[in-house]
């Protein structure tokens, strides 16, 4: 039975949870979807309410029945032949996510995670439900009302933040700029310009001592304390790597089962929870990311995660 690790071509955490299922000598075939059509082909046909098939690529053939479990960790964007127009390109995009996906989807596998769960985990929805799950959730606002955001502001002499919904990035000419949390300065609140022409995403900000990235993999739970070494990681320690440092925490009784209960909400095997931690021993549920990062912190700490994947991988449904 083969694990299919849907990924894109430079991916790290993936090589290493890879190497563990080749040592365990469990099939894996690793596979981007930027390689369909050219180097990916799918072939399925319904028989007796089952999709019958192969999943091939340049150097393995998979049948569909023989998929175990399925890694959806960082897959691209299809990528069609020159010489189509864009029109005929996102019909073919759109053909292939339906096409592709829904028979992917449809297989009795082990999902880590299963791509519908992506769209229920926005970021407000998670919240609201951290919440109503235990956890400890920010003061927050949506809004694309200047004079909102104004008056949040005022009731949190903290500070605010500004983050982003969705992706922590932005296409420019000549390549992507990160966008990271940033703390509203007095000038910022005066000049509010831009606020009202989509939504935004306010909240209160967390005087931490410490961020804590927290590695759920199914029953098991991994907690790293970040600690910013600069002034520019202290805001969003994503800004600064070079200054960072860490250390495995216990992990609070009250978390740990908000965590659980997150998870089982949405039905997830996986999840990368970011959370500040403040002087009083509280910790703020910031965010949980489904495919989120963790390489870095198994090296820095030594902490078997990469092991919890390959072992809810090998396992396959339950």
């Amino acid at each position: 039975m083969t694990v299919l690790v849907l990924t894109e071509q430079i991916d790290p955490t993936a090589d290493q949870v890879i190497a563990l299922l080749n040592q365990r000598e469990v099939p894996v075939l690793r596979a981007d979807t930027s390689w369909f059509p050219k180097c990916l082909q799918v072939a399925g046909e319904m028989v007796n309410g089952e999709w019958v098939g192969q999943i091939r690529t340049q150097h393995r053939q998979v049948a569909l029945s023989d998929v175990r479990a399925i890694w959806y960790r960082h897959p691209t964007g299809f990528e069609f032949p020159e010489g189509m127009s864009a029109a005929e390109r996102r019909h073919a995009a759109y053909e292939a996510k339906f096409g592709l996906a829904g028979v992917l989807w449809s297989l009795p596998v082990q999902w880590v995670n299963h791509p519908a769960r992506q769209a229920d985990l926005y970021k407000p929805t998670q919240l609201a439900v951290a919440s109503r799950c235990g956890l400890t959730v920010p003061d927050t606002l949506l809004t694309n009302r200047p004079d909102v955001v104004r008056r949040f502001a005022a009731h949190h002499p903290a500070g605010v933040v500004v983050k982003q919904l969705g992706f922590a990035s932005i296409a420019e000419e000549g390549g992507r700029r990160a966008l990271y949390t940033h703390l509203l300065s007095g000038h910022d609140l005066e000049d509010l310009a831009g606020v009202e022409h989509t939504m935004h995403y306010f909240q209160a900000y967390i005087p931490k001592t410490h961020d804590v990235r927290l590695i759920a993999v199914g029953p098991h739970q991994f907690a790293v304390a970040i600690l910013s070494g600069s002034d520019t990681s202290r805001v969003d320690f994503r800004a600064d790597y070079a200054s960072l440092s860490y250390s495995v925490v216990p992990i609070p009784y009250q978390v740990a089962k908000g965590v659980e209960a997150f998870m089982d909400h949405f039905r997830i095997s996986y999840g990368a929870f970011d959370f500040a931690a403040d002087s009083d021993g509280c910790w703020w549920m910031l965010e949980c990311n489904s495919v989120g990062q963790y390489a870095w912190l198994e090296d820095a700490t030594g902490l078997p995660m990469s092991a919890a994947v390959a072992d809810l991988l090998e396992k396959g449904p339950s």
